[in-house]
């Protein structure tokens, strides 16, 4: 069953998102507020495969929802709901460990195809860990495509699945410059409805996680008007 939570404190907004969500085939989990999305993650056993959160609730906001979620589970899919004005929140909710957001106001068919890109992908990390035990090593680094684990040096680097796959295209193409556009149509799909940038705040996110001086990275480099590579 594909099980998708839906965290919105305005009643019109989320019955739109319910309802279409329904349309297209998924479960659809309801909850009011942060707090009631976090005890609901924990009724079904963690068992949701996409969460999608409203940044502004009350009780527990969604960007504390994101983090704890993330926190829980590396492979659930995680999109933010956002106004225009909360571009902050947007990045915010991208370093805290979102996959994606989608900006108010929306229509079905950007809702449905952004689940439906997340959906995909947590499906296909489940699926590849089952099929295959190929492991990649550049430097320190071990990359097993098996159990979606980075290690650095022997030590476990946790990554979300957004993360595991841009790790994995840099790893297939090391010292090879890559645009965002590249890593946009690999890791988000060529239907993506969303914007570049996305690619440089996971990039930003990576750097926190892999190099010894984010600030000063050693292997995940900027290549001026290009994009960026893995330098071995």
């Amino acid at each position: 069953m594909k099980r998708v939570l839906i965290a919105e404190d305005e009643s019109a907004i989320r019955d739109f998102v319910v309802i279409n969500l329904k349309r297209a085939g998924y479960e659809v989990v309801e909850a009011e507020d942060g707090a009631v999305a976090l005890e609901l993650y924990e009724t079904y056993g963690g068992d949701i495969d996409v969460a999608v959160l409203d940044v502004m609730m009350p009780n527990v906001d969604g960007l504390t929802v994101c983090k704890s979620l993330r926190e829980k589970n590396n492979n659930i899919g995680i999109i933010m709901l956002t106004a225009k004005s909360q571009e902050m929140d947007k990045i915010t909710g991208l370093m805290m460990g979102a996959d994606d957001y989608i900006t108010k106001p929306f229509s079905p068919t950007e809702l449905v195809a952004r689940v439906d890109a997340i959906y995909r992908r947590v499906e296909m990390n489940n699926v590849s860990s089952v099929k295959t035990a190929d492991e990649i090593e550049l430097g320190e680094f071990k990359l097993n495509m098996r159990s979606h684990s980075l290690t650095k040096n022997g030590v476990y680097v946790e990554l979300t699945q957004v993360e595991f796959q841009i790790i994995e295209l840099f790893f297939s193409k090391p010292n090879e410059a890559l645009s965002r556009t590249d890593i946009l149509n690999k890791v988000w799909g060529t239907e993506y409805y969303g914007e570049e940038k996305i690619v440089d705040v996971n990039i930003r996110r990576l750097r926190m996680k892999v190099e010894d001086e984010p600030s000063v990275p050693k292997h995940l480099l900027t290549i001026w008007g290009v994009g960026y590579k893995w330098q071995v």
